[in-house]
């Protein structure tokens, strides 16, 4: 079960150009494209005639008609046109999702009713349109569940080990932050602190340290997606606790978007500041960030490889864990509530997938969990 009644990122608004774009978000196979008005739709993807999937149609002026015998959808899932027939069934129809499309991002709500509307308008982001940044974006597919990428971000204490050649630096630092772990309702946050160390490898090609840095590192979880604010200044140039302190910026979304129980969407941006004209660094950013990200991708998915070839062995929890440990039991809560609202017809499914979903941490030091 997933945490339903919630905005869940579908896209970007660059992906829907001029054909309609096929995904899964879970476990739901949906269609996604964008009408004559500019605004997107999101609906079922399949053709109540005879099945065939939407996707495989056209965009017209009006919707998307089917590319098997024509009948034409409007944005609500609604056919508005049958070629060679006037009277249009009231049954011909497919179900719709709402969509909304804010700061590049294209926003699903994925309700547990058919036809509830949302109770909340989409999170903002604000820094795809802050003139101080740059950024850019890309879609990964893994072949292992999302509460894994939830792990993965939560945990930055891996860089040392996993990105040596990018964002890494030494081990021993990212192992001994300073670390503070707050939650206020369902958000996590994770703050870690490493002052006065060395800058690691995309740090000092994107721009111009001297010397050692405090470097930090802010995590913001949502049930949906994660906030990443990591940077650095110039040793004791900055107090870390403020959060209009300068230096150099890295401002990541990761949208982490269930395909299945155990395939991922995972929709992410970097938005970077830079020191003048002289150093523009999107290009380098946005390159070490896709390396970086092509890494963590290799570790979860053998991670998962391996979780299922061991199953009866439970993990062990050290000090670097609290905060995973507080989103898995958001995320356990949430599928909980979804589940308990979800129509009788589609629970018992999601009770079974529920059950090999993801498992209870088990308890963290004191000291992890304050």
């Amino acid at each position: 079960m997933f945490p339903l009644n919630q905005w869940y990122v579908a896209g970007f608004s660059w992906e829907l150009e001029e054909k309609p774009v096929a995904r899964t978000l879970l476990n739901r196979h949906v269609v996604l494209f964008r009408l004559k008005d500019g605004s997107a739709a999101a609906l079922e993807d399949r053709c109540c005639h005879r099945g065939l999937p939407l996707s495989f149609g056209t965009l017209e002026s009006r919707g998307i008609r089917c590319g098997y015998h024509g009948l034409l959808f409007n944005g609500e899932g609604r056919c508005i046109e049958i070629p060679g027939q006037e009277r249009i069934p009231e049954k011909a129809c497919v179900r719709s999702f709402p969509v909304e499309e804010q700061d590049q991002i294209v926003w699903i709500w994925m309700g547990s009713e058919e036809g509830a509307a949302p109770d909340s308008s989409p999170p903002a982001y604000p820094w795809h349109n802050d003139a101080r940044y740059e950024f850019r974006g890309d879609v990964y597919h893994y072949e292992a569940p999302y509460y894994l990428i939830h792990d993965n971000l939560m945990d930055l204490s891996h860089l040392g080990y996993v990105h040596l050649a990018t964002i890494g630096g030494n081990p021993t630092t990212h192992m001994t932050a300073e670390m503070r772990i707050e939650q206020t309702g369902d958000i996590v946050k994770v703050r870690r602190w490493m002052k006065d160390s060395i800058p690691p490898k995309t740090y000092t090609d994107a721009w111009p340290f001297a010397g050692k840095v405090d470097r930090w590192q802010e995590i913001e979880f949502d049930v949906t997606h994660l906030r990443i604010w990591t940077g650095a200044a110039e040793a004791g140039a900055e107090s870390l606790e403020n959060p209009e302190r300068g230096g150099f910026h890295m401002r990541g979304l990761h949208g982490i978007t269930p395909e299945t129980d155990t395939t991922t969407h995972y929709f992410w941006t970097i938005a970077s500041n830079h020191a003048g004209p002289e150093h523009r660094n999107i290009d380098t950013v946005f390159a070490q960030t896709a390396q970086t990200f092509g890494e963590d991708k290799v570790i979860v998915e053998a991670q998962h490889r391996n979780l299922v070839r061991f199953p009866e062995h439970a993990g062990v929890d050290i000090h670097v864990d609290g905060g995973a440990n507080r989103a898995r039991r958001v995320v356990q809560r949430l599928s909980a509530v979804s589940a308990a609202r979800t129509p009788q017809a589609a629970t018992s499914r999601n009770i079974d997938v529920a059950q090999n979903a993801a498992p209870s941490p088990a308890s963290s030091p004191t000291a992890v969990q304050s």
